[in-house]
């Protein structure tokens, strides 16, 4: 196993890694809407980010490909790939569209 570079800042902990390795983890990943200045994100864009991301985080975790998780849950591969993307928040009149 590889010994993980971390740094400490503020009592956090944080790994470091390199910039390719980073983007590599996050590509595709739909980005979170950015904060107001009091901190405070659009309610309705942070769902969407979210669910994107516990879609593709859950579709990974149990080792499936994209192909495979359409394929069981009866939608099109290209509407699953949207769906992680961020591009539509899926529901169940949207699923098979295509």
């Amino acid at each position: 196993m590889n010994k993980l570079n971390t740094i400490t800042v503020e009592n956090k902990k944080y790994v470091l890694l390199p910039m390719a390795e980073y983007e590599d983890l996050v590509k595709g990943v739909p980005p979170l809407p950015p904060a107001d200045a009091q901190g405070n994100m659009p309610a309705v864009a942070f769902a969407e980010a979210a669910i994107a991301r516990g879609i593709a985080r859950d579709r990974e975790a149990i080792g499936m490909s994209q192909k495979q998780l359409a394929e069981a849950a009866g939608i099109r591969v290209e509407a699953l790939n949207r769906a992680e993307r961020g591009v539509v928040v899926p529901s169940v009149s949207n699923a098979d569209e295509d």
